[in-house]
């Protein structure tokens, strides 16, 4: 599969993840979606993402969780909504070893998730 025809696939992922969580009553905004190679480096080092980041092929978006009107940072909070993604094939940054990264979402491209 190409870059473009993988782009094309997430894009359709992240709707169906968008209009799953709405029916479930889980309310969401973007937030960072496409991030520069520059910023990712900036951001590698400052230990806070990686060189390769996949925000940087636009395969990857991190949501803000709202439930009942309260903004939510712990990524437990994003656990069902990161099953129902891997549920599309994608990657969760909840299950991150390291760092888990619950409102990471992304398709994982050349080995990187």
């Amino acid at each position: 599969m190409t870059l473009s025809e993988k782009q094309q696939l997430f894009t359709i992922m992240v709707a169906n993840l968008i209009h799953w969580a709405e029916e479930k009553g889980y309310r969401l905004t973007f937030g960072e979606a496409y991030r520069t190679p520059e910023q990712a480096a900036l951001n590698a080092k400052k230990g806070s993402g990686i060189t390769n980041s996949l925000h940087t092929q636009r395969l990857a978006v991190d949501f803000n969780l709202f439930l009942n009107g309260e903004y939510q940072t712990a990524s437990e909070a994003y656990l069902p909504l990161g099953e129902y993604w891997e549920s599309l094939g994608g990657a969760w940054g909840g299950r991150f070893k390291s760092r888990p990264d619950g409102n990471h979402f992304s398709l994982e491209h050349n080995g990187v998730r």
